[in-house]
């Protein structure tokens, strides 16, 4: 059974963070996903920097251009996180654009996430139905759970078309912005949560998008299995350096 099914299965709330590799600095990686997991996080998504990162709010951004300065390339993160698993049990989940996999060669990467013990990947760019008819059996070659992303604005026909092609989790993205903290969720945010509850997807859902801090990951994972923590970890980063990650993680799991 993959990582994420065994953790989805747990009787708990599942925080996940995301970091993007290679920020703040090059080799600083390793030591944020084991530190992630010695204070508790139940996921890790680790972002594969682009030069165009189209969906990122400006934090995202930002670390990600200073990632790609850094030197940060999808190669180097293989073999940065070659002995990972030697160190970390918990889910680690590869996010990013479909272009870096494309250029690497689709069966290559994922047989290198096999070999290096990554568990699934969120491509957002890339379309369910290219990837059933391209890339599905592939990615299943190699175990890898594919994670699509569902919005506001998705019909309910689509939803569960993403649904019946999951097999992990949904990424309900909480408003049809780009990516970014805020301090709370309206009444428009609720009203589509519990329209997905209602829906009782097969798939649990973990929402992104928004979550900042103990009150808005409570508010998002009141319906959901659980919340996706990116900027406000990334600003913390910036902020704090990767000496202090334990007070983040506190102030989110009060």
């Amino acid at each position: 059974m993959n990582r994420i099914h065994q953790k989805l299965q747990e009787d708990k709330k599942v925080l996940s963070i995301y970091f993007t590799a290679g920020y703040p600095s090059l080799n600083d990686t390793v030591k944020i996903i084991q530190d992630l997991e010695r204070n508790g996080v139940d996921m890790i998504e680790i972002g594969l920097p682009f030069s165009d990162p189209l969906a990122d709010g400006p934090t995202i951004q930002a670390s990600s251009t200073q990632a790609l300065k850094n030197g940060m390339t999808t190669s180097l993160l293989f073999k940065q996180l070659k002995d990972i698993r030697k160190s970390v049990s918990i889910p680690l989940i590869l996010m990013g654009y479909f272009n870096p996999v494309l250029q690497y060669g689709v069966e290559e990467f994922c047989k290198k996430c096999q070999e290096t013990g990554i568990d699934g990947l969120i491509l957002p760019d890339l379309p369910l139905d290219v990837y059933q008819e391209n890339y599905e059996a592939i990615f299943k070659k190699y175990g890898l759970v594919n994670v699509f992303l569902i919005t506001p604005q998705t019909s309910d026909a689509r939803i569960h078309q993403i649904d019946t092609a999951s097999d992990g989790f949904i990424y309900m993205v909480s408003s049809a912005s780009v990516t970014g903290s805020q301090d709370g969720f309206g009444n428009n945010q609720e009203a589509y949560f519990e329209r997905i509850a209602d829906m009782k997807l097969k798939n649990p859902q973990v929402v992104g998008f928004g979550i900042s801090n103990s009150e808005t990951f409570l508010q998002a994972t009141k319906q959901a299995k659980g919340a996706i923590i990116g900027s406000a970890f990334i600003k913390f980063l910036t902020q704090n350096g990767v000496d202090k990650i334990g007070d983040f993680v506190k102030g989110i799991r009060k």
